[in-house]
């Protein structure tokens, strides 16, 4: 019989069809899992300063159109962050708003000592809600004519370790114990003065920055030699020192056009790699 015949070359043509098919397609997957790694390597986690939220906010978008990577940021206190990451968070990168915190990391052994850097120097600025001038502001503070000053903490918070200095140059720092309240972070300070439950606070310059004209007083601008310089430095954790984002990354803080948005929203400019003896 034909059929009989036939029949069997067309099954044999169908299975060489099937296998061609399947064996593209395990080719397919293989290479899928062999470019997987890298695949996953492109995203990027960074733990940030609180007060450095609003100018991260302005350099993510043009690092990820520049790079094609993809940033994930989480922003709390300096103190809190480092604690997240002695117990294991899993970041790649922490931008700090103090030296302190990434020179223990390094002691800790849990960064790439060659990639700490000053990303940044903070100004400290005193904000008075109802004041007219800085001079006013100023006097508001040393003769106590408000209710509640606030700051940030100064155990965690290193703007709120530099208020702290700065009260004690004016041999205030024990007067007003009692009219203090302290945020959790640089942001929290700001928010007491903004939500009118502080009159007074010590804040970031770049947080007055970003508020622009949406807010009522003035501002008192420290003087630098009142307190320890704010060098907020950032470090690369070494989960991630193969990670191509995240020295991606480190290089665009160095590059001009992030400088430029840094000093915009009122930071200094210095930005420099730490040499560690």
């Amino acid at each position: 019989r034909r059929t009989g015949y036939i029949e069997p070359t067309v099954c044999v043509r169908y299975n060489r069809n099937m296998s061609t098919t399947m064996t593209a397609l395990l080719y397919l997957f293989l290479l899928g899992l062999l470019s997987w790694p890298a695949v996953a390597m492109e995203k990027l986690q960074i733990a940030v300063a609180s007060n450095f939220a609003s100018t991260m906010q302005r350099l993510i978008p043009s690092f990820e159109q520049q790079s094609g990577y993809r940033v994930t940021a989480s922003y709390a206190s300096s103190g809190k962050l480092f604690a997240q990451i002695t117990h294991g968070a899993p970041f790649d990168i922490f931008l700090s708003a103090d030296g302190e915190r990434p020179h223990r990391l390094e002691q800790l052994g849990l960064v790439v000592a060659s990639q700490r850097f000053t990303y940044a120097t903070g100004n400290l600025v005193l904000w008075a809600a109802d004041a007219s001038s800085p001079e006013e502001a100023l006097q508001q503070l040393q003769q106590g004519r408000f209710s509640f000053l606030s700051i940030a903490n100064p155990k965690i918070a290193p703007y709120g370790a530099a208020a702290m200095q700065v009260l004690a140059k004016l041999s205030l720092d024990q007067r007003f114990i009692k009219r203090t309240v302290r945020g959790e972070n640089i942001a929290q300070a700001y928010q007491f003065v903004y939500s009118g439950n502080a009159q007074l606070g010590f804040v970031a310059q770049s947080q007055m920055v970003d508020a622009g004209d949406n807010v009522n007083g003035v501002v008192w601008v420290v003087p630098t030699h009142m307190h320890s310089p704010i060098e907020q430095q950032g470090v690369l954790l070494k989960r991630a020192e193969q990670n191509p984002a995240a020295l991606a990354f480190i290089d665009y803080l160095h590059s001009d056009s992030a400088k430029q948005i840094i000093a915009a929203s009122g930071y200094g400019g210095l930005t420099q790699t730490i040499t560690v003896e």
